[in-house]
This record gives structure tokens, sequence and C-alpha cells, in this order.
């Protein structure tokens, strides 16, 4: 998992439940009617609201990114400066033997060993960076949603128990108690907006800028490997994507 996202959890949930636990019982922050206007309201919206396949894939694209690791674009420029050596070599058609597990990598070799012209690389390479933003933004979209909408289901279920609790005002030891019961469904609300959908939605956010930016350096590697442009040119060009502390000084013979 994700380290920064592992703390984030552990540290998050760790000072909520600590300050639960140290103000009094836990029992009390425990309603299930609440929770089920909140889960079920969240739920039910966001369903309505988007397809049914678009929130599994939400789901499972967050499963992914919380456990899966992250490509770092300094590796993928090594892949790429790696490819301009081989090109450099062996030609452009020895780019054809490469194999990885880049499904966008291992078509752009394929097309450079295809001698597909510029314009062909670059369209192809920023159809798949739009339709990757596309798809992603769909994912984020589910939980952007689901992070609107569980507040505001908290609400509704706080009304929902006001209305009950001014029907018992004959009863005044009754008012403490349902008034509590009542702010619980905004708390789940906020907890699930602000502990849950909203952070797992900018950690997808993320995802998606740092696997943009490694297509982006595929299709500019490709560019210039097809160009025929110097090693050093080649790296001096996708190092810009990457901040200055992280680039490496390359010395000029060792493209090969």
């Amino acid at each position: 998992m994700d380290f920064a996202s592992l703390l984030g959890i552990i540290s998050g949930l760790a000072l909520i439940f600590s300050a639960i636990f140290i103000g009094g019982s836990a029992d009390i922050f425990v309603n299930i009617p609440g929770m089920m206007i909140v889960i079920g309201g969240t739920t039910a919206a966001t369903l309505l609201t988007v397809q049914f396949r678009d929130v599994i894939n939400a789901f499972r694209g967050a499963f992914i990114v919380f456990t899966g690791d992250k490509t770092n674009p300094r590796d993928m420029i090594d892949t790429m400066m790696e490819l301009s050596r081989v090109s450099h070599r062996h030609g452009l058609l020895a780019l054809n033997e490469v194999k990885s597990d880049s499904h966008v990598l291992q078509r752009a070799c394929d097309l450079l060993a295809e001698a597909a012209s510029e314009q062909v690389i670059r369209n192809t390479l920023q159809n798949e960076i739009d339709s990757l933003m596309s798809r992603h933004h769909a994912v984020q979209d589910v939980f952007r949603k689901m992070g609107t909408y569980s507040p505001a289901f908290g609400m509704l279920g706080t009304l929902i128990g006001l209305i009950q609790m001014l029907s018992q005002l004959d009863t005044p030891e009754a008012i403490g108690p349902a008034m509590a019961v009542a702010l619980l469904t905004t708390f789940y609300g906020s907890f699930l907006a602000t502990m849950v959908f909203i952070p797992i939605g900018g950690k997808l956010k993320a995802r998606t800028l740092a696997e943009v930016t490694n297509l982006e350096i595929i299709r500019e590697g490709c560019i210039s490997i097809l160009t025929n442009d110097h090693y050093m040119h080649v790296y001096e060009q996708l190092s810009s994507y990457i901040p200055e502390a992280q680039r490496k000084q390359i010395s000029p013979s060792a493209g090969g």
C-alpha cells in the first residue's frame, strides 16, 4: 500500500476514535437508523446519478490505487532513455522485440518499429492520454458525488430526528438523547465525506496526474527517438517533466 495513504488512514482514524473513547462511551455513537439513512441514501443517490458499472469501476480503481505501486516518472524516463540507446545501436526495428507491462509503451514501440510517421505516433498516444483522463474522470466523479451526498443525507437524517424529537416535547427527559441521535447522522455524513470519499477522490486525481505525466513522457520520448535526436537532447526534453532536484547528470557518451 502507498505509505502516505496508510499513514493518513491510520492517523485520521486514530485521532477520531481516540476523541470518541476519551469523551465517554463509544456506544452512544452507534445508531443503526442513522447509518441506514446516510449510507443507504448516499448509495441510492449515487446510483441514480451515475451508471452502476461506473460505481463498480470506481471502487475497483480505488482498491488498485491504494494497494498498487505508482510508476515513478524518473523510472519512465530511464526506460525511454534505454529505448533510445537500443534504437541508436540497433535501429528502430529492434524496438519490436521490446516487451513491457504497459500496453501504451508496448504500442508505442510497435509504432516505432513500423516506422510510423510522427503525426501518427503523436495522435495515437494523445488519444491514449485523452482516453485515460476520461476514464479516470468518471471514476473520480463517483467519489466526488458521494462526498457531496453523504453530508446532505446526514443533515436529512438530523432533520428527521429533530422532527421526531419535537413530537416528544411532553417528555423533557427524552429530549437530550433524541437530540444526540439526531446529530449522529450529521456526524456519519461528515465522517464519510471527509475521511473516505473526498480523500479517495483526491488520491485518484493525484494518481491520474502521475499516469498522464508518464504517458506524456512516452509520447515525447517516442517522437524524439523517431526523429533520431541525440541522446542528450532526448534526456533534456524528458527531464523537464520532473523537478530539477530529481534530475541526474548525463554524460554525452552515455548514449553509446
